[in-house]
């Protein structure tokens, strides 16, 4: 079952399936390292829940809720 990087919570883990984003952004997204079949997890959130702190690829990488929104991901046990 797949669900939205945004609702994942600190220390989750989830593998990205889906970027439903074109353009500029999405390009920008797959330079930081968020392509589907990668490792991601939830590291810090600030007080307002926005943005938050993923791990990618052993980089610290901060997203605002409708960027985090459109990526699709599988939570990992």
């Amino acid at each position: 079952m797949t669900k939205k990087l945004s609702e994942l919570r600190k220390g989750e883990k989830a593998m990205i399936v889906r970027v439903n984003l074109n353009g500029l952004t999405r390009r920008r997204l797959f330079d930081l390292g968020f392509i589907p079949g990668t490792i991601v997890s939830v590291l810090f959130e600030s007080p307002l829940g926005d943005p938050v702190a993923y791990l990618v690829r052993d980089t610290i990488i901060a997203l605002r809720k409708d960027e985090s929104e459109k990526i699709e991901v599988e939570l990992i046990n």
